[in-house]
């Protein structure tokens, strides 16, 4: 009997109208959600890749590049100086900032400490280096590591 009164209700055309319009309604609303998530299952993934490649490429690069090392630096300052690498006169006693294109040194000769510059792993010298403001880098890292300001 129940089914009978569905069945009657579902003939009225009012009904059937309002019934075709909720259930296009749903429809549409889950055909959206299918590919709104499937766009965004796309654009993750192409996303995820493109990271992965470029984490990839990254890894290959800071492998790739040599890394500031105290003999290296020691090395590159006395060839620079011409002093026998055997039994240098100026030394290397830190590396403040290891970094592939501009490294920063302190070097020791007769208990005097300087701030001194690599570039490129190849070119050193020691002379005052400003940035873009004028900032000179030496003086503050001299004053950020309590190194007196001496030529020699």
């Amino acid at each position: 009997m129940k089914i009978s009164v569905i069945i009657k209700k579902l003939s009225n055309p009012r009904v059937r109208r309002r019934l075709k319009i909720a259930l296009s309604v749903y429809g549409v609303a889950i055909i959206l959600g299918v590919l709104g998530k499937m766009i965004y299952d796309v654009g993750y993934f192409n996303a995820q890749a493109l990271e992965n490649q470029k984490n990839a490429k990254l890894h290959i690069v800071t492998h790739s590049v040599p890394v500031l090392t105290m003999e290296l630096a020691q090395r590159l300052v006395s060839g620079a100086l011409k002093e026998d690498p055997a039994h240098p006169k100026t030394v290397v006693t830190q590396i403040i900032d290891n970094n592939d294109k501009l490294s920063t040194i302190v070097i020791e000769n007769n208990n005097q400490k300087k701030v001194a510059w690599i570039i490129d792993l190849r070119l050193f010298f020691s002379a005052d280096l400003f940035n873009e403001e004028g900032y000179n880098l030496t003086l503050g890292i001299e004053r950020q590591h309590n190194i007196n300001h001496a030529d020699y």
